[in-house]
């Protein structure tokens, strides 16, 4: 609707997340050194995990496009390797 205001709040969800034992203790003993709620702990790790797995896909796509084009890389700096021979 024009002129109407929409607010873009997202939906939060909640989830049953099973800890056992040692993970258990060592989460309630983060949350109260670092003074947060559980639920904010949990967040902020899964978020730091999944940034993680994004950059660990971009450096094997990377690594992945570099090797595609090792042979035209080589091409290239063949062609142009009287060009840096000039500026020695």
């Amino acid at each position: 609707m024009p002129g109407s205001a929409v607010s873009k709040v997202s939906a939060s969800r909640k989830i049953i997340v099973d800890f056992r034992g040692a993970l258990y203790e060592e989460t309630q003993k983060a949350v109260q050194e670092l003074s947060i709620k559980r639920s904010v702990l949990i967040r902020k790790a899964i978020s730091e995990y999944l940034h993680r797995m994004a950059r660990r896909k971009l450096a094997r796509e990377l690594v992945e496009g570099y090797r595609a084009n090792a042979a035209l890389n080589r091409e290239v700096s063949e062609d142009f390797v009287h060009v840096d021979a000039d500026n020695l």
